[in-house]
């Protein structure tokens, strides 16, 4: 079973103790920001601002929060000028790692990046050694309960998705980015309530990691996504019993 829908699923539950500690809702506003800056600020029309825009509800964020991200990207409103950064690193049991961000000062994200990946088992590695493992994909991930699983694949598929695969207690399907925000509308239009929806890069092969590996690597990620100009950790571990159960205590 692979980890990343998994560990998806379960950061959406715990979404809400994230909102209210506030880091949640930063991060969000500057990737809304980023994202309409770089295509503008209609979501109508930007299909990456409407994703980020329905993922920040997702995590309750106030509207005037969103509006005003919208608008300090746009130039409507001052605000920070951010610059994304991709780190390659390798973490724990030599499992490649891709770590996306958005930061206004490269080198001291640069430098504290590689201070977390230090200090819990983890180093950086040369920009593209393990970013060519990753494929940009669109994912989408439903509870079980909450639909069939022939009743999903029908649906996806119909709406133009690649695949639809059973993965725990979730359905995951997986497509294409530029379909990602249709097969999403012809599910929402089914009112059927989706745990995730957002672009991720899914790794060509896995790695699967046990015991002190597996806690050490789930550490290092989620010390990595805590830090402030993170976006997203991806990590090409297989998933495990072990590494579920970690992750709920987690």
């Amino acid at each position: 079973m692979s980890g990343h829908s998994k560990w998806a699923s379960i950061k959406h539950k715990k979404g809400a103790a994230d909102a209210k500690r506030g880091a949640a809702f930063s991060k969000m506003s500057k990737e809304i920001s980023a994202i309409a800056k770089a295509g503008g600020g209609d979501p109508d029309t930007n299909v990456n601002l409407r994703n980020a825009i329905d993922r920040a509800k997702g995590i309750n964020m106030p509207k005037d929060k969103i509006d005003n991200a919208v608008k300090k990207g746009t130039g409507e409103l001052p605000g920070v000028t951010y610059e994304e950064v991709t780190f390659d690193a390798y973490g724990p049991g030599g499992v490649a790692m891709l770590i996306t961000g958005l930061t206004d000062n490269k080198n001291r994200s640069t430098a504290e990046i590689k201070n977390i990946l230090s200090k819990k088992n983890g180093n950086l590695a040369g920009a593209g050694a393990t970013s060519f493992l990753f494929t940009k994909k669109g994912i989408i991930v439903i509870e079980k309960d909450k639909i069939s699983e022939e009743e999903i694949f029908e649906i996806a598929i119909e709406a133009g998705a690649e695949n639809v695969e059973p993965d725990g207690d979730f359905h995951e399907i997986t497509t294409e980015i530029n379909d990602l925000m249709s097969v999403k509308a012809a599910i929402d239009a089914k009112e059927i309530e989706i745990s995730t929806a957002e672009m991720t890069m899914i790794p060509s092969s896995y790695v699967k990691v046990t015991g002190s590996d597996a806690k050490s690597l789930l550490g290092l990620i989620e010390g990595l996504e805590e830090h402030e100009d993170v976006q997203h950790v991806y990590a090409n571990f297989e998933m495990t019993e072990e590494i579920g159960k970690l992750m709920e205590e987690g």
